[in-house]
């Protein structure tokens, strides 16, 4: 009755009703675990946050800007395993001048939808592996724009390079920025990759060979100008036909003298009996007997001039 007078609103309590209503609100129920731990799960799988990481990094603080200007980074946070290639703000100078959309394309060729690290690129099979982008998952990428080429070479380099024929491996691997192992791999690299076809990039032949054989072509070409003007082989008889055309004319010379004296010609065959018996005479007297005995014709002698 006491309890009505001083609080008539309020139920009287039961002996006995906390030990009843206690085991009940002790334990939380199956459901409030299952939403805590999942929860936890979550925020584990999603700790990283890609602006955040190179935020604690002044020299990719260009890099980190243009991550968030594009809203590249939402993307990069989604992912539960990611690996991102920086460049610092020393080497970015190559995509500054670009528009927001092209650098938006090219940073997705920078984002790996895997994870890399040092050591995993080291351990590549044959050396070499295709590596799917950011850019792919767009559905925007023609043939191989999407792909990405990264190579070790035999000096244990580790390069990257666009996966389009020609593009070359111009990127080295500088080091690891940041890492949380098999979730998100920051790595470093020399220079922006950049691809033919995106980000207002025009395939260019990166081999010297192909660009210097249509410079040597105009050479060639000039080649037949020049022996239009000048020709070497035009030269050479010109300038020793003076020579021979001396010579054709002193042979004349020479053939025209017996024909103008063959009657000379004549009379010193004459004449050789008389030179030869003349010798004999001063060399040996009995040839000059003997020939005493035997003279020479009258008409076949000729006086001597």
């Amino acid at each position: 009755m006491l309890h009505h007078v001083l609080w008539p609103d309020v139920p009287p309590v039961i002996a006995g009703a906390s030990e009843k209503m206690g085991p009940k609100s002790s334990f939380p129920p199956p459901l409030l675990l299952f939403l805590s731990s999942f929860l936890l799960f979550s925020s584990a799988a999603q700790a990283f946050n890609i602006t955040r990481l190179l935020g604690q990094f002044p020299d990719f603080s260009t890099f980190n800007s243009y991550l968030s200007q594009t809203n590249i980074s939402i993307g990069i946070n989604k992912r539960q395993t990611i690996t991102v290639l920086a460049v610092e703000n020393g080497a970015i100078a190559p995509i500054t001048g670009k528009s927001l959309d092209d650098i938006k394309n090219i940073l997705r060729l920078h984002v790996i939808l895997d994870y890399y690290d040092v050591a995993k690129l080291h351990k590549l099979s044959n050396k070499t592996a295709l590596l799917t982008t950011l850019f792919q998952a767009t559905g925007q990428a023609n043939g191989q724009q999407g792909f990405l080429n990264v190579t070790e070479l035999s000096s244990g380099q580790v390069v990257f390079g666009s996966a389009v024929a020609g593009s070359g491996l111009q990127a080295k691997l500088v080091k690891t920025v940041a890492s949380q192992p098999f979730n998100i791999s920051v790595l470093q690299i020399s220079t922006p990759i950049l691809a033919p076809g995106i980000g207002g990039v025009v395939a260019v032949p990166v081999s010297p060979p192909p660009s210097g054989s249509p410079a040597a072509a105009p050479k060639a070409a000039e080649g037949p100008g020049a022996s239009k003007t000048t020709p070497p082989p035009a030269k050479a008889p010109s300038a020793e036909a003076p020579a021979p055309s001396d010579d054709s004319a002193e042979a004349p010379s020479f053939a025209d003298v017996p024909a103008a004296d063959g009657p000379g010609l004549m009379r010193q065959l004459v004449m050789l009996p008389s030179a030869l018996h003349l010798c004999l005479q001063l060399m040996d007297p009995w040839l000059m007997d003997h020939m005493q005995m035997h003279p020479v014709p009258i008409e076949l002698q000729a006086p001597l001039k």
